[in-house]
This record gives C-alpha cells, structure tokens and sequence, in this order.
C-alpha cells in the first residue's frame, strides 16, 4: 500500500511540474495567452478521442501492466519534448500523452480497486488526498527551483523522468486479476451496450456518480477564470494572487489531515454530500467577494471541502462500480464528462466576453450550489451506505 501511495503521489508532483512548465514554456514561445489556452483543451479533447474505446481494452488487460507501459509512454514522450521547436508537433506529443493519461486513470482506478480489501479503501483514499496536497505544493514549488537553476525545460525533463521511475516502480506491485480478464475477445458495441444496461440497473448509484461529476466539471470551467478573477475584478497584484494559491494549497492539507483524523468517524455520504457543499459555498463566497480578505475565505474553504469531496468520491466509486466492468464505466463516462468540459468552459468564457468576468463566475458557482444539493438529495434518498452493486457483470 505505500509503494501505490508513494506512486501516486510521484505522478501527482510529476503532473503539476509539467502544467506550471510547459505553460511558461509556450507562453515564451509564442507570446499568447491563447496558445497556452489550447493546451487546457487538449487534455478533454484526447480524452474524448480515448474514451470511447479504451475501457474495453483496459478491463481485459493486466492493469498493472498496462499502467507501466502508459508511464513509459508518458515519459518518453515528455523527454523527447525539448527537440522540437514546432509549436504544431509540441502539441501532437501533448495531445499524445494526454491521451495516455486518459488511459491511465481508470487503469489505475481497476487497479486500486482489485488491489484494496474493501474495508481499505476509504483509509487509503484519505491517505490518497494527503499525498494529492502535497503534490499541490511540492510540484509548483519544485517547477520553480528547476526555473531558478536551469530553465522550464529543466523542469520537463525532470516531469519525464518522474514517469519512468513510476512505471519502474510498480514493477514491484503485484498482478490483480478481474473476471473479464478471463476472456480476450471483446465487441466495443458490446461493451456500450453493457455500460448502459448497468447504469439503467443501478440508476441512483449513476445518478450520484454523474452529479459528482458535474460538480468537478463547474470547478474546471470556473477555475478557468480564476486568473482573470482575481487580477481584474478583484484587483489581486502578482504576490497577493501567489499567496492566495498558497491558501488554498494550505487549505487543501488541513482538509486531507483532518479527514484523516476523523475517518473511522465519517461516512462515505457525508464526505460526499459535506465536501460537494462545502466546495459550492466556498465559490460562491470567493465570487462575490470584493478584495483579498472574502476571496482567501472562499478560497480556502472550497479547498478544504475538495479533500472531503474527493475522499468520498473514490470510496463510493470503489465500492460501487464491480472491477470487472470498472474500466469501461469509468471511460464512457469520462468522455461525457470530457464533452461537457469542454462545453462549459466555451459557455462561461463567452458569458466573460459578451457581459463580464463576475457574472461568468457568480452564475457557474450558483449552478454549483443547484448540483451539490441536488447530490445531498440524492445520496440522502438512495440509501447509499448500504446499496453496493453485485459482482453481476
């Protein structure tokens, strides 16, 4: 268990590396705020060209295996970066391992799964958000020696081979096997048709899943204002906006240490159900502040609320969704998930264009608050705690 721990949280420092560098690194480049835009589209783009496909391929193989390989391919990919000076082909080769990433979360999540005796899960995942905090600080705060000794590319070569030393590391974890692994052959049509009669059969437990997942996607399209917030409307400078990221990364460890703490003492639902409201009220408060004060509230409220959420989310996944069919459940839903990213994002850019930025923000973080509540309902009526789907599929 703390050999996966360590790994994620190897992955997570690796990941935040490569988002601060290769930012700057384009920026550099091209002098477009627009050209570093595209690479927030990227990712849900290649997850949307993966998704769609990649579950049935994920539950029929190794997912130890297939982990080590998508790190590798990760890596590789990222070290060999720096040798091309074409903006076009740099973003080909992210696209690339975006789209091994789109792979690589619901590998690991079958993996984690099948690996954890179901009374583990929820330490684990409590241990999971502590690692992702630190990640949040450790990875900006390394990209930014790696800036101070050498350069941004520095940093991408270091992100490369954060991948590689993953991929060696699990290695030494051991195999997991799930039921359709039995079998190799397989019909995507098939598998869609499977994925649709589950989610028909355990309709809440969907419900619950795909609100969850609405809510994260509010986060994304908001967060992808959350620059242009803070300067313009609230009038942030450079340091102020600085420390109030530092806030919400110190809000995010609390929130992961004090879930640890009070674990054996919360339920799936209330991590759930708390952590989604929580995360709601802190937009809201960070939307319709007026300087640095409301916004450091909400800030830190909505990051301390993420640890709960998060948390409670992986547990109710784990404990939900069977191994066997994990892999294709998890990566339709992600390519939905993808569309709607990517939708939202251009809908609350364009309400910042045509109107203004705190009208964008204030109306995504009231949708917010519509959806966490709709969840508290949801996992209120559905008896969460003692409906788990059967190993039927």
């Amino acid at each position: 268990m703390k050999l996966l721990l360590f790994n994620i949280g190897l992955s997570n420092i690796g990941d935040w590396i490569y988002l601060i560098a290769f930012n700057l690194i384009v920026l550099d480049m091209t002098g477009s705020p627009f050209a570093v835009a595209v690479l927030y589209l990227l990712k849900p783009a290649a997850a949307m060209m993966t998704n769609g496909w990649a579950g049935s391929f994920i539950d029929r193989l190794d997912a130890r295996k297939l982990m080590i390989w998508l790190d590798t391919v990760r890596g590789l990919l990222i070290i060999i970066l720096p040798f091309f000076s074409s903006l076009i082909i740099m973003y080909c080769l992210v696209f690339l391992v975006n789209m091994a990433s789109a792979m690589f979360r619901p590998a690991s999540m079958v993996y984690m799964t099948s690996f954890l005796a179901k009374g583990e899960r929820k330490r684990f995942n409590a241990l999971r958000s502590l690692v992702d905090s630190g990640g949040f600080l450790l990875g900006p705060g390394i990209a930014g020696l790696m800036f101070w000794i050498g350069s941004p590319w520095a940093a991408v070569y270091l992100n490369g081979a954060t991948f590689l030393l993953s991929a060696f590391l699990t290695l030494w974890l051991p195999s997991v096997r799930t039921e359709t692994m039995e079998s190799s052959s397989f019909s995507i049509r098939e598998d869609w048709k499977l994925v649709v009669s589950f989610s028909h059969t355990h309709a809440k437990t969907m419900i619950i899943y795909s609100l969850f997942t609405l809510l994260i996607v509010m986060t994304a399209a908001i967060d992808s204002l959350e620059a242009a917030f803070s300067k313009q409307v609230l009038g942030l400078s450079n340091p102020s906006y600085g420390i109030l990221v530092s806030i919400a990364g110190g809000g995010i460890i609390l929130g992961a240490v004090i879930q640890n703490i009070l674990i054996d003492k919360t339920t799936t639902r209330f991590s759930m159900s708390g952590g989604g409201l929580g995360m709601a009220m802190g937009y809201l408060i960070y939307a319709f502040s007026n300087g640095f004060l409301g916004a450091a509230i909400g800030c830190f409220l909505l990051s301390f609320s993420l640890a709960f959420a998060n948390t409670g989310f992986l547990t109710f996944y784990q404990d939900h969704i069977p191994p066997s069919i994990m892999g294709r459940v998890g990566s339709l839903y992600e390519w939905g998930e993808s569309f709607v990213v990517i939708l939202s994002v251009i809908t609350i850019g364009l309400i910042a264009e045509a109107e203004s930025i705190r009208l964008a923000v204030c109306s995504g973080c009231f949708l917010m608050l519509f959806i966490s509540l709709a969840l508290v309902h949801s996992l209120r009526s559905s008896g969460e705690e003692r409906h788990v789907a059967k190993e039927s599929f």
